[in-house]
């Protein structure tokens, strides 16, 4: 997939994981159902098939779960400089979308996660602080079912796929009611993805 990027398209991107970095309370991978939205959707930057790609690449990777900004980022930048083939602009622009993508996710997150738990610290028997607290709970809760969602429902004219939802919600229960490690279930997804049960 090849896509044309000018230099406002590069500043759009990184203002918009700039705000992405804003409302990711519960970690980067809450803010996917608007990432989705952004590259794939309006801008045509990413196919579907990259983009959940990309994400599921960088969840079975060991490291950080922001991995898969960087993946998002170095692909949106892969198609703008036409592919590894292209040589060094091919690289070069690859590895610029990796560090746009990053520097705005990490950026206003960073700066606002120092400054807000060094208050919260100082703070922390005041009401307000501790209602702050609880009632997050649910809005990253809310946020990750919303990120499972556009997982699982693929690319928005494809038939619901029962299996890849029963594959998730197995996977929620599981993580939920046991203490079974995150890599078994990606083991048995990558399992059942390879025979082509899901």
């Amino acid at each position: 997939m090849n896509v044309s990027l000018t230099g406002s398209d590069w500043l759009s991107l990184f203002a918009q994981f700039l705000l992405l970095s804003c409302l990711s309370v519960g970690g980067a991978i809450t803010t996917t159902p608007e990432m989705h939205r952004f590259l794939v959707d309006s801008h045509q930057w990413l196919t579907n098939q990259q983009f959940v790609t990309s994400i599921a690449l960088a969840q079975a990777a060991p490291g950080p779960n922001i991995l898969f900004v960087a993946l998002v980022g170095w692909n949106v930048g892969l198609n703008a400089g036409g592919g590894l083939a292209n040589g060094l602009v091919g690289w070069t622009t690859a590895f610029a979308g990796a560090f746009v993508a990053m520097a705005g996710m990490l950026i206003p997150s960073t700066t606002l996660t120092y400054v807000a738990t060094r208050w919260g610290h100082r703070n922390r028997e005041l009401r307000a602080v501790r209602a702050f607290k609880q009632g997050m709970a649910p809005i990253v809760v809310g946020l990750l079912i919303a990120t499972g969602w556009v997982l699982v429902r693929g690319d928005a004219d494809s038939a619901f796929n029962p299996a890849t939802t029963a594959v998730a919600l197995v996977s929620m229960l599981v993580v939920w009611r046991t203490r079974v490690h995150l890599l078994w279930l990606l083991g048995a997804g990558a399992l059942l993805g390879a025979t082509g049960l899901v």
